[in-house]
């Protein structure tokens, strides 16, 4: 009964709003009930709203009502979008999981139309699975997660994605989140099944026992949403492709609608490098941020609270910056006034601090992105490059870059752009990214490449752009673009130009080598007629023709330059 009552509410139907209570005895009288705007907005009295009125129609608004009516910031502007989104948000998921518990991924993909316009979306890890107690708030409760606080490199960041695909799920077709998992042999399988009251950002279990499961340990989860599902450029099978590129320790299944499922084969059996947590950087913080840090410190003074709470910053970097902000460094940091803090603010980027620690980032490598690109494109040269790490923000990030040229590419239209985030494939916004505007500015006819004035060039090449990072500045909630900052566009730019270097070395040596090719043939074609016809005026035997036509060739082959 109680689960009924629950579903009744789950898309936010409005209720009465609750009587305000005011000091003022106009506030006292009932409120003037909502009119229409205009003429009709005015009553028998002539008057239009008041505060009182207005008050009365004012509630908080949930974070899933929010996003209920404004679903395209999430990635979910269309039908055939909305595929792709909810699938990648459950594939984020599961690969943070397994690199978290240091297993290697083994994921299966399935979408299966199960009516016109409607698809059962399912994604099935080896990860460690889902606490029992956990399932309802990470599916069923948007905000809600472990990632948005720690500074590490990861997929997911805001806690949003999964709960946002299950709740568009919910909106169009009614149906509920379905999870299944086990976190150890000896425990038992649960079967969920969870919607989300939209009011009041919570989770409705609909559904909740153990079942029998063949996997030791890890988590299927199964979405049915309205969707269209087609092929070629930013669809679900592109989007798969990509992953498998950008994760070379994974091995994936995918199974699309009316097709034979594809393997695609781990090309490493290494886990990448395990990112750590880090504090956050004294360069990176702002304002607002540092007088909360301040009050909420355990430290008990200001020199121990800028050491313990922030990266780098040593007992001579904290009387430093005490020094120079004129705050006593065995000051009570919840007894700092706002003046005080913002003192220290301005005396931070005065002061000298080494950049923040890189082991919070997890590059692919350049071994690993080479190889991922020999072994997922047909191509006849590959190149890959790490940049060293960098910072924006006092964010550490770090830029790779990689290149497939020739094979069987097509020559006469735009190269390939495959843009990442922290491994995950970027298929939207592409013009609004800063991996796009670093591609444009780099001069591409330099390393072979025919380019149009402001386009991408043209020509049998896959570019790949990686970029690692802490906290990726994307462009919205959607995670489709990533910011210009000018830090992160100049080392994209000095990868791009790096694997470009490398490209024309390829390319003008190939064309050395076809016209050494071509050389050669005259050469072959033509030195035999030449001996011919000297043997004919000088009257030379057989063996003496033979001799000379090999003197000529040895002569033409000294004198080519290779």
């Amino acid at each position: 009964m109680r689960a009924a009552q629950a579903q009744a509410s789950l898309f936010g139907d409005p209720q009465e709003p609750s009587e305000l209570v005011s000091a003022s005895p106009e506030a006292a009288e009932p409120a003037p009930r909502p009119r229409a705007s205009g003429r009709k907005a005015r009553g028998a009295e002539g008057r239009r709203e008041d505060a009182v009125s207005m008050a009365a129609r004012q509630r908080e608004i949930s974070i899933s009502e929010f996003f209920t009516k404004n679903r395209h910031l999430l990635g979910f502007d269309n039908p055939q979008k909305a595929l792709l989104t909810a699938v990648k948000e459950a594939v984020d998921n599961s690969l943070d999981a397994c690199e978290e518990a240091g297993i290697l991924p083994d994921l299966a993909i399935e979408i299966s139309e199960v009516a016109e316009s409607r698809y059962r979306i399912a994604v099935e890890d080896n990860g460690p699975g889902i606490v029992r107690q956990q399932i309802p708030r990470i599916f069923g409760k948007l905000l809600y997660g472990s990632k948005f606080h720690r500074l590490k490199q990861q997929r997911g960041q805001q806690g949003i994605g999964i709960s946002a695909a299950g709740m568009y799920g919910q909106i169009t077709t009614g149906r509920p989140v379905r999870i299944v998992s086990r976190v150890g042999a000896r425990k038992p399988a649960h079967l969920f099944e969870i919607a989300i009251d939209t009011q009041k950002n919570a989770p409705v279990v609909l559904k909740d026992e153990e079942v029998e499961w063949d996997r030791p340990h890890g988590t299927r989860v199964e979405i049915e949403i309205e969707a269209v599902y087609k092929k070629g450029r930013r669809s679900v099978d592109d989007y798969v492709e990509q992953t498998a590129l950008a994760n070379p320790h994974a091995s994936i299944r995918y199974a699309a609608p009316r097709e034979e499922p594809r393997l695609f084969d781990r090309v490493a059996r290494e886990l990448p490098p395990e990112s750590l947590e880090i504090q956050p950087h004294p360069y990176g913080v702002e304002l607002g941020i540092l007088i909360r840090m301040v009050k909420e410190t355990n430290a008990r003074n200001l020199r121990a609270a800028l050491r313990q709470d922030f990266s780098r910053v040593s007992a001579a970097v904290a009387e430093e910056i005490c020094r120079v902000a004129g705050v006593a460094p065995e000051a009570r940091p919840q007894r700092l006034s706002s003046a005080q803090v913002e003192l220290l603010f301005r005396a931070i980027p005065k002061v000298r601090i080494l950049a923040p620690p890189t082991a919070c980032l997890s590059p692919i490598g350049e071994d690993l992105l080479r190889r991922g690109l020999e072994a997922r494109v047909r191509a006849d040269f590959a190149t890959a490059v790490t940049r060293p790490p960098s910072v924006y923000r006092g964010n550490p990030f770090q830029v790779e870059a990689g290149l497939a040229y020739g094979g069987g590419l097509p020559a006469e239209e735009p190269i390939e752009l495959y843009r990442f985030a922290n491994r995950v494939p970027l298929q939207y916004q592409q013009s609004a990214c800063a991996i796009t505007k670093a591609a444009l500015s780099v001069d591409w006819k330099g390393y072979g490449l025919a380019q149009a004035r402001g386009a991408l060039p043209t020509g049998p090449a896959v570019v790949f752009v990686h970029l690692a990072s802490a906290w990726v500045p994307f462009t919205s909630e959607s995670k489709e673009a990533i910011a210009s900052y000018p830090e992160i566009v100049r080392e994209i730019r000095l990868a791009l130009q790096e694997v470009g270097r490398r490209l024309g070395a390829f390319v003008r040596h190939r064309r050395r080598a076809a016209d050494e090719a071509k050389k050669r043939s005259y050469i072959e074609k033509y030195i035999p007629h030449i001996g011919d016809a000297l043997q004919r005026i000088l009257g030379l035997s057989d063996a003496r023709r033979d001799r000379a036509v090999e003197d000529l060739k040895k002569i033409l082959e000294r004198s080519r330059k290779v």
